[in-house]
């Protein structure tokens, strides 16, 4: 457990008096505020952010970013506000708190949603500030070293986006050290098995390994002093377990047969000497083919530089070797903090330009995914760990995941390119869209301004910014179409009514005529227009004002009943009026269902009178009945004998999926209700909402009906309206 006093000792060298002080602050401000909180493992929440802390301040980060990491938990515990953090801290530590907060004050309709939106925040805000993203990695290492405190779910959820967010973000980052660590801890919980007969084997054969590393030290360091190469150091450390399972996986080979368990590294003063001593080793042990990799003349994106081989060594094992400078090293190990841009009085250098500048391309391409579920594919398919390393004809270096395609390269260069692309010539030769990229392949991609996005790409390419730019651009075509569609039968329809889009528009009449047909924008209109959402005769009744709807609704049934008078004499009314309802002490008055609640057969009911035409029937908790008049309200009760059909709407709100139309409406149908009207729409949340009115015989039978369609799978909200 870390204590203060440690942290300040750890952040003593390298902050001033002033910036300790002001650390003491956020520390007795976080000790106020969170009392006795503890964090979800069981221990103090206090010892968390110390912790937290701590791991920042070893990576000697700046003043902003240890403060922020003390209140990292006080918006979400709701214990301080962001006004009391920006006037005591400033606005920097505000958003940096701001930024690692998870959304708590808004309720999404699945996990998938939830878990959707806060890595969405959580990107938006390492996008302006990189730093948002130190204190979460440094938070979820934390998390993870206590894991084995939690229940086994919690353990596999926090592994799983460990190992697929958090990890890959610390890679991204080029801190090294923290995404070996996050992996190891991850894999101990997804493959615990596997993790603890890997560790096993290590641990019978450590004393075996550390003969073997002492032995290739010796001999390496001889073989470079020979050729007049002094190294700083050579190191010989065991690879990370997580590395040596994927290994073990990708080439389907025994743990016995994994014989690189071990990566040796060689510091070397000068550029110049990294290759001389690459040359040496090379010349005195056999390279496998395809594993030599420059780093240092095209540096990964996270400004790796290094030079990697892997040879046929001692004994004939296969040993990896890195070379590199003291500088390549730091960088390696500690990645961006290593020329950290927010140190007094130091300015971004070009490399760190260029990583921000790929982080911020990053959260741009992955804001244009609205599905939670496409943008977490997504999210996990950028942050994939790059196998192939190919070079545009300028010799920029672009990183991808093994079979990709040139579809892929191009969109990695600009959507623009990617959207045109017709072919491609690498290394000087022709080749087809489906061609595998291979390392070191030098790629020019050949475009037409005729040449669009086909659905076949989406069976040809690797990464996730391809597929979601593919799909981007498929679904603004395919939207278009169903604009064109919908405008094209509006304005026929508009125009039998004697009117058109422009004059509602002129006259203000588009407002209300979207408020009635529940759409967002006239786009959003003429959509539904053209997938069937909105019918004719949807769009007929909305033009119609509702008090003249009311009023041919009442002049029908008047008719009606007149009708039934003359031609039977009188007898017993419809069963949907008078029939249906008694009144106590009252006769020969006009009774007819209020359609702003559709009270069905076994509601408690209250009847409303309206002078001149008779009496309405309303549910009893009714809106609109309870705004009226009490004075005006008749007791009404349902008769013995109640036949016919009745009317009632319901709204269902459900996760959308295929088939769950043809689903709602085979329930409805089986559970003997008839569909009268139907109308749906799919929010940007992949949330299907459907308004249905239905004919049902009572309040059983409705209430039947309910309980099946609540207990439909992905269902979320059943109700009446």
């Amino acid at each position: 457990m870390v204590n203060f006093d440690e942290l300040k000792k750890t952040a003593g060298e390298y902050l001033s008096e002033d910036d300790l002080g002001n650390l003491e602050d956020a520390y007795a401000f976080a000790v106020k505020r969170h009392k006795v909180l503890l964090h979800s493992s069981g221990g103090s929440y206090i010892s968390h952010l110390l912790a937290v802390a701590n791991t920042l301040a070893s990576m000697h980060l700046d003043p902003d970013t240890i403060i922020a990491s003390l209140l990292h938990g006080v918006l979400k515990e709701d214990v301080a506000t962001l006004e009391e953090v920006e006037g005591k801290f400033g606005s920097d530590v505000a958003n940096i708190v701001n930024g690692t907060t998870k959304i708590t004050n808004v309720r999404y309709d699945s996990k998938m949603a939830y878990q959707a939106e806060n890595i969405r925040k959580l990107f938006l805000a390492m996008g302006s500030d990189i730093r948002v993203l130190l204190v979460k990695l440094a938070d979820r290492l934390h998390d993870m070293l206590l894991l084995h405190q939690e229940s086994e779910e919690k353990q596999r959820q926090l592994s799983r986006e460990t190992m697929d967010l958090y990890a890959p973000l610390a890679s991204r980052l080029g801190i090294d050290w923290l995404k070996r660590e996050l992996e190891d801890l991850s894999f101990q919980y997804l493959f615990p098995a596997e993790y603890k007969e890997l560790m096993g084997h290590l641990v019978s054969t450590l004393g075996e390994r550390e003969k073997y590393v002492d032995e290739v030290i010796g001999i390496l360091r001889k073989k470079l002093k020979k050729n007049e190469v002094i190294p700083v150091r050579v190191i010989g450390r065991p690879k990370h377990l997580y590395s040596i399972y994927k290994k073990l996986i990708v080439q389907n080979i025994p743990i016995e047969q994994v014989y690189d368990k071990v990566a040796f590294r060689i510091i070397v003063n000068t550029v110049k000497e990294c290759y001389e001593a690459l040359g040496t080793i090379h010349g005195s042990w056999t390279p496998v083919p395809g594993r030599i990799k420059d780093f240092i003349s095209a540096p990964k994106s996270n400004n790796y530089q290094s030079l990697h081989t892997t040879v046929a060594g001692p004994g004939g094992h296969f040993i990896e070797i890195q070379i590199r400078t003291e500088e390549m090293d730091r960088v390696a190990q500690e990645g961006v903090a290593a020329h950290w841009a927010y140190k007094e009085g130091q300015k971004i250098n070009s490399r760190d330009a260029r990583l921000f500048k790929e982080l911020k391309k990053l959260v741009q391409n992955l804001q244009e995914v609205e599905d939670p579920g496409e943008f977490l594919d997504s999210v996990r398919g950028e942050l994939f760990d790059p196998d192939v390393y190919a070079l545009t004809p300028t010799g920029e270096v672009r990183e991808m995941p093994r079979g990709s395609t040139p579809i892929d390269f191009a969109y990695a260069i600009h959507t623009a390119v990617g959207d045109r692309c017709t072919g491609a010539r690498v290394n000087g030769r022709l080749v087809q869209l489906k061609y595998e990229l291979q390392n070191g392949d030098i790629v020019e991609i050949i475009t037409s301004k005729n040449q669009h996005p086909k659905q076949a790409w989406l069976q040809l390419v690797k990464t996730s910014r391809a597929r979601a730019k593919i799909r981007q651009w498929l679904r603004r075509e395919e939207k278009e179409k169903t604009l064109q569609k919908g405008r094209e039968i509006c304005e026929r329809e508009l125009k039998q009514l004697d009117t058109s889009l422009k004059k509602l528009i002129k006259s203000g009449h588009l407002r209300f005529l979207l408020e009635e047909l529940r759409c967002n924008s006239p786009d959003d209109l003429l959509a539904k227009m053209g997938t069937g959402a909105i019918t004719a005769r949807h769009l007929e009744r909305a033009l119609i004002p509702k008090e003249i709807q009311q009023q041919q609704e009442e002049q029908s049934q008047e008719e009606e009943l007149l009708e039934q008078l003359v031609e039977t004499g009188p007898q017993k009314p419809a069963p949907t009026a008078r029939g249906a309802v008694r009144i106590d002490g009252v006769d020969d008055m006009l009774i007819k269902i209020s359609q702003c609640c559709k009270p069905v057969p076994g509601d408690e009911v209250i009847g409303f009178i309206t002078t001149g035409v008779g009496i309405s029937v309303h549910k009893a908790d009714c809106p609109s009945l309870l705004a009226t008049d009490p004075v005006r309200w008749v007791e009404v009760n349902w008769s013995g004998e109640i036949q016919g059909r009745h009317r009632t709407e319901l709204f269902l709100r459900a996760e959308d999926r295929k088939n769950l139309l043809a689903d709602i409406s085979s329930l409805i149908s089986g559970d003997d209700a008839d569909v009268v009207e139907f109308s749906s729409r799919t929010t940007s949340e992949n949330i299907a909402e459907f308004r249905v009115v239905l004919e049902i015989t009572d309040r059983d039978h409705l209430q039947k009906l309910l309980t099946h369609l609540q207990q439909m799978p992905d269902m979320i909200e059943v109700r009446r309206r």
